[in-house]
C-alpha cells in the first residue's frame, strides 16, 4: 500500500542525486502545474493563513499566460521550479525535446522573475538517466516527493487517508495547481497543516529543506 504513496526504494537508489525528501525534519509543501487562474489565488491565501511557504513547480506555457501570478507566487516568499515548458512526458522524446523542454521553461521564469529557477521536477515524476544529463547541464537539482496525496482525485478522503497514514516529519508532499483539484485544494492544505500539527511536524521554507 506505501508504494502508492511514496517510489520505491530501487528508484530511490538508481537516482540517489534527486532529492526525494526533505533534508531537514521538517515537511516540505509542493504544487505542480500551474500556476492557474483558478487555482493559484486560492492556494496563496490559504498557505499565508498556515504561514507555509511552499515550492511551486509552474509549467512554462502557463507562466507566460499568467505572469502576475508567477509574481504574485515570488512575491508572497515562495520558490518556483522548473516543470518543462508543455507538460509532457520526456522519458518519451527525443534528447533535443528534452533539452528545450528544461530550457524554455527555465528561460520564460527567468524573463518574468529575473531570477534562475534552481529546481526541476519532471512531468508525472517521469525522468531517466537522459533527463538527468540535461538538468545538470542547465544547473537544475531534481526534487521529487516522498508523499502523493491524490488530491487530482479531487476527492478530500483520498487526501486525508494519505497524510494521515504516511506524513513523516520530512515529507515532500506533492499536490496539484490546476483545476483537477480545485475544489479541494484549500481545505487539503488545511488538513494538511492539522494532521502535522497533532503529530507536532514543521513546516520548512524550500531553502532549508532542500539545502
Amino acid at each position: 500500500m506505501k508504494s502508492m504513496y511514496s517510489p520505491p526504494k530501487v528508484l530511490k537508489m538508481m537516482f540517489p542525486k534527486s532529492i526525494w525528501n526533505s533534508k531537514s525534519d521538517k515537511i516540505l509543501l509542493t504544487f505542480d502545474d500551474g500556476p492557474n487562474p483558478e487555482t493559484t489565488d486560492m492556494i496563496l491565501e490559504e498557505l499565508e493563513k498556515q504561514n507555509i511557504k511552499a515550492l511551486f513547480f509552474c509549467v512554462g506555457e502557463n507562466a507566460v499566460d499568467n505572469p502576475k501570478l508567477i509574481e504574485s507566487i515570488a512575491n508572497e516568499g515562495h520558490t518556483i521550479g522548473n516543470h518543462t515548458h508543455s507538460h509532457q512526458n520526456i522519458m518519451l522524446k527525443s534528447k533535443s525535446v528534452i533539452d528545450r523542454q528544461i530550457k524554455v521553461c527555465s528561460n520564460a521564469l527567468f524573463d518574468i522573475t529575473g531570477e534562475r529557477t534552481k529546481y526541476f521536477r519532471p512531468p508525472h515524476g517521469k525522468f531517466d538517466h537522459r533527463t538527468n544529463y540535461f538538468m545538470k547541464s542547465h544547473q537544475l537539482t531534481n526534487v521529487m516527493w516522498s508523499l502523493l496525496t491524490y488530491d487530482y482525485k479531487n476527492d478530500l478522503n483520498i487526501v486525508k487517508f494519505a497524510v494521515q497514514n504516511y506524513l513523516t516529519k520530512n515529507s515532500i508532499i506533492v499536490l496539484h495547481d490546476s483545476i483537477k483539484s480545485k475544489n479541494i485544494i484549500r481545505s487539503s492544505i488545511e488538513t494538511i497543516a492539522e494532521i502535522a500539527s497533532t503529530k507536532s511536524y514543521e513546516f520548512g521554507e524550500p531553502s532549508e529543506c532542500l539545502k
